[in-house]
């Protein structure tokens, strides 16, 4: 294996910065399989990149308070996994909560709808699930609606505040809340009128 494949693998993991996960396909548009695998494996070995699952790996950050590298970001295995398989991945339930910063709680499961199969994996004791989307959950044109429609779902009506609206109505600029109502016009009532006072809101008076 040549060195200046290692070197220039590690820059390009270190360029990413801690936390990262990824795995060979995120390599090989650049070096050979070979080169990846055997530079991963040194890598792995000199515990400069740690392995999460079988080919999927990430560059550890270290906890000093704890003494030890902390658990791997779900969030990036999953978006690890879906480059590597090439699927198309959109968080669900309490899983979208904690993208859309609805929520800081730490989801018991990360859970994905998905264009691949569906698949479950066990991450440190934690679960990962990819479900296959059906026709009902892709009949919205835009991941951003797709996102906020989940989310408001898994909160129901009347758990809705006034600091979700508000934190939900930051999240999106007036041109994406504008593509968002006019793609969600035949969600559940509830779910529309909230989307359309986000709009209604960033309006120009």
């Amino acid at each position: 294996m040549r060195s200046s494949v290692r070197s220039k693998m590690l820059s390009r993991i270190q360029r990413h910065g801690r936390g990262w996960v990824f795995s060979a396909h995120d390599f090989i548009g650049d070096f050979r399989r070979y080169e990846v695998d055997q530079t991963l494996s040194s890598l792995t070995e000199a515990d400069v990149i740690r392995r999460i699952i079988h080919g999927i790996y990430d560059y550890p950050r270290y906890s000093e308070m704890l003494g030890r590298q902390v658990a791997p970001d779900l969030s990036q295995v999953a978006a690890a996994l879906a480059r590597k398989f090439n699927w198309n991945i959109l968080p669900e339930g309490n899983t979208a909560l904690n993208a859309l910063g609805l929520s800081t709680q730490v989801p018991a499961k990360y859970g994905y709808f998905s264009s691949g199969p569906s698949r479950a994996y066990d991450i440190n004791g934690q679960a990962l699930e990819f479900r296959k989307k059906s026709s009902r959950e892709t009949s919205l044109h835009h991941p951003e609606s797709m996102l906020v429609v989940h989310a408001l779902k898994t909160l129901g009506e009347t758990h809705v505040t006034l600091e979700i609206i508000s934190k939900l109505r930051q999240r999106y600029s007036a041109a994406q809340w504008r593509k968002i109502k006019a793609d969600t016009t035949t969600v559940t009532g509830w779910i529309y009128d909230i989307i359309r006072s986000m709009v209604d809101e960033k309006e120009p008076t």
